[in-house]
């Protein structure tokens, strides 16, 4: 019988691998980077996780349980419901333009370089996606139901298509360098609904 890692709670740790793997990637993260990022030695990592791939998978769920969080909240503030989906946006958009390093969003990262070969991360960055996608669907009914929202297609078909936008929007800020180009990805999602 093989020896179960033991169970690792310091989010210092996984916080500061988490930005290992936003800035370089699964692949360009080695266990040197790690090391020197989290502090922790070689063997205290392993010992501590397992693998790199038990680290990252840690990594990816502290930031669903982060970004999902503050997503969520925009989603809630009080306001007209076209605003707080504006909000959304506009927060993606500071989030990506905000320093030098354009890293986008981790979870999309995540799917673009391993999704389609890592069964793992497909199911976390699938579960990300899916409560943000609730809690838009339940926004949108609610704007149906006001009135504020004239689409009479179904809040979830809405929601999937705001999604749609939303994480295009996420993978062209790391690329697009006129931050107007994005306000109009904006204007024309919100124009749809």
């Amino acid at each position: 019988m093989s020896a179960r890692p033991r169970e690792f709670k310091d989010t210092t740790v996984i916080d500061a691998a988490m930005e290992v793997f936003w800035e370089h990637g699964y692949e360009g993260s080695s266990a040197e980077k790690l090391c020197e990022h989290t502090g922790l030695g070689k063997g205290s990592l392993y010992n501590a996780f397992g693998s790199k791939h038990a680290l990252y998978e840690k990594a990816l769920k502290r930031y669903q349980e982060l970004g999902i969080e503050g997503q969520v909240d925009i989603l809630e503030q009080p306001g007209p419901v076209k605003d707080r989906l504006r909000s959304l946006m506009e927060w993606a958009i500071d989030q990506d333009f905000n320093g030098e390093e354009r890293r986008g969003c981790l979870a999309i990262n995540a799917a673009i370089e391993r999704g389609g070969k890592d069964p793992v991360v497909a199911s976390l960055v699938s579960g990300h996606i899916g409560r943000l996608e609730k809690a838009l669907s339940q926004l949108i009914a609610s704007g149906q139901r006001s009135g504020e929202i004239s689409s009479k297609r179904p809040a979830i078909v809405l929601a999937r298509s705001f999604l749609s936008s939303y994480y295009g929007l996420r993978v062209l800020g790391k690329v697009v360098e006129d931050r107007k180009v994005l306000e109009d990805v904006v204007e024309g999602t919100l124009a749809a609904l």
